[in-house]
C-alpha cells in the first residue's frame, strides 16, 4: 500500500458567509479530530497531489482572485453545495475567492489524500479558518470533486462540507449571516 502525502493547501470556506439558509447539526470537529484517511490502493491514488490539485490550492492561498478563476474553463462552474451557491465563468469564481479573502480569517485546508479516476479529481480534506467577527475557528472535514476538460482544465468544482459544523465550531447561532461587505 503507498502512504498519501498530507499537505498543508489553502483553499476557501467562505460559503459559511453567503447567508444561505443552515441545516442545524450537533457534530463538531477540530482538525486533530478528523481521523487520518487510510491508505487507498486503488490504481489511481496518487502520493501527492496532481498539479492541477497543487494550482487550485496556491490560487486558493494566493491573494490574486483571477488566479484560481484562471484554472478554469471559459463556461467553468464552481458549486459550494455547503450553503449551496453556484458560480459561472472565470469571473464570477474569481469574484467568490474575492468575497472569501474579505471575510474569512485564516482559512486553509489540510489535504488527506487525492483519488484520481480520468478526468475527476477527488480531494478529502479538512477545512479550517475563522469567520470575521466569530468568537473560535474552524475545522471540519470536506471533500472537493473537480472534474477537468481534456487540456487539463477545471471544468467543474464541487465543494461539500457542512455548514451547520462550521457555525457550531465557530460559535455561531445556526441562523447566522454574514456581516454586509
Amino acid at each position: 500500500m503507498s502512504h498519501v502525502t498530507r499537505a498543508a493547501i489553502p483553499l476557501i470556506a467562505a460559503a459559511a458567509l453567503s447567508g444561505a439558509p443552515v441545516v442545524t447539526g450537533t457534530a463538531t470537529a477540530s482538525a486533530a479530530s478528523v481521523p487520518h484517511a487510510a491508505p487507498h490502493t486503488a490504481p489511481h491514488t496518487a502520493p501527492c497531489p496532481p498539479r492541477i490539485v497543487a494550482d487550485w490550492a496556491r490560487a486558493w492561498n494566493g491573494t490574486d482572485p483571477r488566479a484560481l478563476g484562471a484554472l478554469f474553463t471559459a463556461g467553468g462552474v464552481y458549486a459550494d453545495l455547503g450553503v449551496g451557491v453556484t458560480f459561472h465563468g472565470r469571473e464570477e469564481i474569481s469574484g467568490w475567492k474575492a468575497r472569501a479573502d474579505r471575510l474569512i480569517d485564516g482559512v486553509h485546508v489540510t489535504v488527506r489524500a487525492t483519488h484520481r479516476d480520468g478526468g475527476r479529481i477527488t480531494v478529502e480534506a479538512v477545512y479550517a479558518g475563522r469567520l470575521k467577527g466569530a468568537p473560535e475557528a474552524f475545522a471540519v472535514p470536506m471533500t472537493t470533486l473537480l472534474d477537468l476538460d481534456g487540456h487539463g482544465r477545471i471544468a467543474s468544482d464541487q465543494d461539500h462540507y457542512s455548514l451547520a459544523e462550521v457555525l457550531t465550531q465557530s460559535g455561531l447561532p445556526a441562523d447566522w449571516t454574514p456581516p454586509a461587505s
